[in-house]
């Protein structure tokens, strides 16, 4: 497809911290590649590991939009806000940094690792009031379809951040055929198969596989086994 960018999951870069394994789409820190910096205002999507009982220590961010979706495990988050949560699985956590704030982010259990997607987005406006929000999420709505998980509207589905951006996530079954249509004309949409094996509009994606491009319809989405992913809607400027 024109204008697209495939990013099998053996691609991604790797770092192992010992107590984090960390599987980076973008570059981040030390793994640099120009070609891969971002996906319109995608900037990171960090498929990480914890080992139980350790984590990431106090660190600061500014401008931009982290989001934080467990996968297995449980992540226990306190930020210079005030804020102390945890979220486990069927939830999802933003944190706009806005003017900045600082945070940490820890395995909760002691024994058993924990693995999230860390998700970063360029905001819309800069130095806003930092904000925190986390939301739990019905697996059964995802059944089939895709359940919105995120979107720029405070009083729409899902959690809320500064950007014209939308999540959703899907749970479908082997054969099951559907179809996306973009929230908002112009924007580009990744693909994020976090297991099983579907095509999307005839390119076939495989676990952990990253697939973008700018749509100009409806794209259609088709799983060849019992699959699940995750859709990134983003602008291309902002």
């Amino acid at each position: 497809m024109k204008n697209s960018v495939l990013h099998p999951a053996a691609s991604r870069f790797y770092a192992d911290h010992g107590w984090l394994q960390s599987a980076q789409t973008f570059s981040f820190h030390g793994n640099y590649d120009p070609q891969r910096i971002q996906f319109g205002a995608l900037r990171v999507l960090n498929d990480d590991t914890v080992n139980g009982g350790k984590g990431f220590g106090r660190h600061p961010h500014d401008n931009m939009e982290i989001i934080s979706i467990p996968l297995e495990g449980t992540l226990e988050h306190q930020d210079s806000l005030g804020n102390v949560a945890v979220i486990r699985p069927g939830e999802i956590q933003v944190m706009s940094a806005g003017t900045g704030v600082y945070h940490t982010e820890f395995n909760k259990d002691q024994d058993e690792p924990v693995t999230f997607l860390q998700i970063w987005l360029y905001p819309k406006k800069l130095n806003v009031t930092p904000r925190y929000d986390q939301m739990e999420y019905t697996s059964g709505n995802r059944h089939n379809r895709f359940q919105q998980i995120l979107s720029p509207d405070p009083s729409d589905e899902g959690v809320w951040i500064n950007q014209d951006a939308w999540f959703h996530l899907a749970e479908l079954d082997k054969g099951f055929e559907t179809d996306y249509a973009l929230k908002k004309e112009g924007n580009g949409m990744y693909v994020f198969v976090i297991e099983g094996n579907v095509e999307v509009n005839g390119q076939l994606l495989s676990t952990r596989d990253g697939y973008g491009f700018w749509p100009e319809s409806a794209v259609s989405v088709k799983a060849v086994e019992k699959s699940s992913l995750l859709v990134i809607e983003v602008p291309e400027k902002w």
